[in-house]
């Protein structure tokens, strides 16, 4: 099993009192209330939090991308990724998030990623996603192109890291006479592509068929959604042909470690109550602006994410749905191996930070994890597990 080391570097100094006057933390919140002399101060920590992952074991540390909030301070996670470059020698470096429909030029997207590639030395691992439905309000893309443009955007880019250029790409909404990609990616035929999602049926089939095979990460999930997207994603994999290896399904979680469940319970709360009541919470028409998923995917979305971003959630509701992981190494290890003899799950993406979480605690979070909970899971084989149903 493979550990990613994930932040979302949320803006802790936050006026969560003035915050609530707002309809959420994404797009309509006043960057008035935005600190430069404490963001510098959150960055450098951040960083710092990141690279000790590298000398704690962690197979990848890996940041993401959101535009105009205070849940997340990386519009640009490019130039975070060139900062960890710079500081560690042997770790892959993800960028899990890269927004590709937001984009006027995906191209600029498959220099920097091949830029990165080459800076590390072929360590680069990337996400791609459409990007949060509040994004689309603080870009001016058309929603109802999200699809489309995502699609397009992806198959500019492999084509320039993988095919001799300069070559000219029409498509329906980025058009090229020259795609002449210089650099060229160290890896080959390209960095690792995962595909961080919330369950979309289209992303499940598209990332699962043979041609791609990418592996695909649910977030911020139950865990019974968790279970039910990764054996979907199984199931593809069975429909085309193929069994899907443990190395392509992924789930990204909040977790909290300490020695008892009572201690981890009481570290986590405000944090993690924060982050899902505070940082995360958007109305719907901000959540799924018309046209950004088809009926059928918003259907499911709403169910799955019933409470989660829509009314106040607590710790112990966030546990027992399995959002959630905080309890004592044991707790903690079970939890995972337990998704993991469900689905064959073979990527576990950590937030080990995340709301108000200070320095202190998510260091000693980070250790823990990496002391009590990962050597466990890294080496253990995996048993069988239920069989996969056809799709």
């Amino acid at each position: 099993m493979k550990f990613v080391l994930f932040h979302l570097m949320p803006y802790r100094h936050l006026d969560f009192v003035e915050a609530k006057k707002y309809r959420s933390a994404w797009t309509v919140l006043p960057n008035s209330m935005y600190d430069p002399a404490k963001g510098a101060e959150e960055y450098a920590s951040y960083i710092e939090q990141l690279v000790s992952g590298e000398r704690l074991g962690f197979d990848v540390i890996g940041v993401n991308e959101h535009h105009q909030t205070a849940y997340g301070l990386m519009p640009a996670p490019n130039l975070i990724a060139s900062a960890l470059i710079q500081r560690t020698k042997t770790v892959k470096i993800g960028v899990f998030g890269r927004a590709l429909p937001l984009v006027n030029n995906p191209l600029t997207i498959a220099e920097e990623f091949s830029m990165l590639d080459n800076m590390s030395k072929g360590r680069l691992v990337v996400g791609f996603v459409r990007g949060i439905g509040a994004e689309y309000h603080s870009s001016g893309i058309n929603p109802a192109f999200s699809h489309d443009r995502f699609h397009e955007a992806h198959d500019l880019i492999v084509k320039a890291w993988t095919q001799p250029g300069p070559f000219a790409f029409d498509g329906e909404h980025f058009s090229l006479n020259y795609a002449n990609l210089w650099p060229r990616p160290v890896q080959s035929p390209h960095p690792r592509i995962w595909i961080p999602s919330q369950g979309s049926s289209e992303t499940i089939h598209w990332a699962a068929a043979p041609e791609r095979k990418y592996p695909f990460v649910v977030t911020f999930s139950t865990a019974e959604a968790v279970e039910k997207y990764l054996k979907s994603y199984s199931a593809e994999a069975h429909n085309f042909g193929y069994e899907a290896s443990s190395d392509q399904l992924g789930w990204a979680a909040p977790i909290y470690v300490a020695d008892t469940d009572e201690r981890a319970r009481e570290e986590a709360r405000e944090p993690l109550e924060r982050l899902f009541n505070d940082y995360l919470p958007m109305p719907w028409e901000m959540l799924i602006p018309p046209g950004y998923t088809s009926l059928a995917s918003t259907k499911a979305l709403a169910k799955v994410r019933t409470g989660l971003g829509v009314e106040r959630q607590t710790l112990e509701q966030l546990i027992e749905k399995g959002t959630a992981i905080i309890g004592s190494p044991k707790t903690v290890r079970e939890r995972i191996e337990r998704m993991r003899e469900k689905t064959g799950l073979g990527n576990m993406v950590c937030l080990l930070q995340f709301g108000t979480l200070s320095d202190e605690l998510t260091q000693r979070n980070i250790e823990r994890f990496a002391t009590d909970v990962m050597p466990h899971l890294q080496d253990k084989k995996l048993a069988t597990r239920e069989a996969v149903p056809s799709a």
